[in-house]
């Protein structure tokens, strides 16, 4: 058996099977390259979902957690430490909100954003105990808890973990006109709408121009909180600092992850105002590591790379041309329609593979023999997401060994 052979087997083994990982071992990576434990590189196209926005052990990351873990690494919430007023202030600003609750994953921080949507509808807003409404859109991706899952269409992830948790209308994704009917038909007791400003798990899907806006709208309208969830859109992705600026809207909550925490740690945070985070007593809601001196040490070093809008340029120019490149995939003679539509906004597309090309897996497999990492999903999509410190000549060959897997 080989390295990969063994590691594998190993992992098949001894680990639960809710993953089903493409077959490479990864043994180290810098930028955006990853080796293997055959010592095969590959192209990073899917940066651990955006988790990796600055690419594979970044040094100013690296030197920033190491400096960390000679000083100290966990305090618990019991006791203040000299990095957390920082983080928060930082972290508030670059939002430009007021305030920030911190935790570790970015489905943590989605919950704790459900709570916080409930606790503000029956403190502040006045909705009767037990009758609060969020309001959801189809084909979403929050995470994976309990609570999350029954409010997800997705039946894979649904099935088998009911009873669900009540308190959700889903409408659909890009649908002005069924969220306003949701609103109205929740009257009073709608306290939030929690929408993916690009929803990344369904394919990439960018709503119509104006969605955003349009709810943005009805919510203030309606004293109903706008909450975004930018765990995989936010944080330079799409080309701007958050997705959602670039219809021009600021939520009354970011829900952020993912590239907080630079592919180093698990860093996830809800940032709002005073009037909504301020509703938490203590002992209501909490985390051990949330917030813990290791994580802040690294999401500061995240603020202030981002604060240089270096990342953001580098999306938006190396973006443009990602999208123009795989717009030339869509029936183009020379791949016999092996690409049926391409999505996205920034460093970050979606591209449905025509069935008869095969399966998003079996391209995602055919690219890694090329040596290029990419992840299928919803079957016959793959996701492409480098690293934002990918350079322009490493994003051109990874483009052409989709055209080759395409039309071979």
């Amino acid at each position: 058996m080989t390295s990969t052979e063994r590691a594998i087997a190993a992992a098949e083994a001894h680990s639960a099977h809710n993953y089903h990982p493409l077959p490479v071992v990864v043994a180290s990576a810098e930028g955006a390259w990853m080796t293997d434990v055959e010592g095969r590189r590959y192209l990073d196209m899917l940066a651990g979902y955006s988790a990796l926005n600055f690419g594979h052990g970044n040094r100013r990351l690296i030197d920033a957690a190491k400096a960390q873990l000679e000083r100290v690494t966990l305090t618990s919430r019991a006791f203040h430490h000299d990095r957390f007023a920082t983080f928060c202030s930082q972290l508030a600003e670059l939002c430009g909100m007021e305030v920030v609750l911190p935790m570790n994953t970015g489905a943590e921080a989605v919950e704790t954003a459900v709570k916080t949507a409930r606790k503000w509808g029956y403190r502040v807003k006045g909705v009767p105990d037990g009758r609060a409404k969020i309001i959801v859109a189809d084909n979403n991706f929050h995470g994976r808890t309990t609570t999350i899952i029954s409010f997800s269409t997705d039946l894979e992830a649904r099935a088998d973990f009911g009873p669900y948790t009540p308190g959700f209308e889903i409408v659909p994704y890009g649908d002005l006109a069924a969220m306003e009917a949701a609103l109205d038909t929740a009257g009073e007791d709608a306290v939030a709408v929690l929408l993916e400003p690009i929803q990344g798990e369904a394919g990439v899907l960018v709503p119509p121009s104006g969605y955003l806006a349009g709810v943005r709208e009805l919510t203030r309208a309606r004293n109903v909180l706008f909450i975004a969830d930018e765990i995989q859109s936010g944080l330079g992705r799409t080309g701007r600092t958050f997705a959602c600026e670039h219809e021009g809207v600021v939520p009354d909550v970011y829900v952020l992850g993912k590239a907080l925490g630079g592919g180093v740690v698990p860093v996830s945070a809800v940032v709002s105002s005073h009037e909504v985070l301020g509703v938490y007593r203590p002992g209501e809601h909490g985390s051990t590591f949330g917030g813990n001196p290791l994580a802040c040490a690294v999401a500061l070093e995240v603020i202030a790379i981002l604060r240089t809008g270096e990342f953001q340029q580098r999306a938006a120019e190396l973006g443009e041309h990602l999208h123009g490149e795989l717009r030339l995939l869509v029936d183009s003679p020379a791949h016999r329609g092996g690409v049926r539509a391409v999505r996205g906004r920034g460093l970050w597309a979606g591209v449905d593979i025509d069935p008869s090309h095969g399966t998003g897996r079996q391209i995602s497999e055919k690219l890694m023999d090329r040596g290029v990492l990419v992840k299928d999903t919803h079957g016959s999509t793959i996701r492409i997401a480098p690293p934002l410190v990918i350079s322009k000549e490493d994003l051109d060959w990874g483009l052409e060994q989709l055209r080759a897997v395409l039309a071979g």
